[in-house]
């Protein structure tokens, strides 16, 4: 009996607390992007934002400049213009 109430607390602290704080990283990622921003979709789709609206963001993506409206909750990660891109 002892046992299974041991075990809620650890499952806790080793599986539920760090995907919440992965989840409160990734909403305050989603709330400072902004125009100029190089991002990267859910999906692969690599692009620069045009402009934001409440739940969608316009992306430019290349070769051919081609503008696309993806659901804001899409975007995977963010590289500002001031920080130079990952992997580089």
């Amino acid at each position: 009996m002892l046992l299974p109430l041991l075990l809620i607390p650890v499952l806790y602290l080793v599986m539920i607390r760090p995907q919440q704080k992965r989840q409160k990283q990734w909403q305050e990622m989603l709330s400072s992007i902004k125009a100029g921003d190089r991002v990267t979709t859910a999906g692969g789709i690599r692009g620069i934002i045009l402009s934001i609206k409440d739940d969608a963001i316009i992306i430019r993506v290349a070769p051919d400049n081609i503008k696309m409206e993806v659901a804001k909750n899409a975007i995977a990660t963010v590289t500002t213009q001031d920080a130079p891109p990952s992997g580089a």
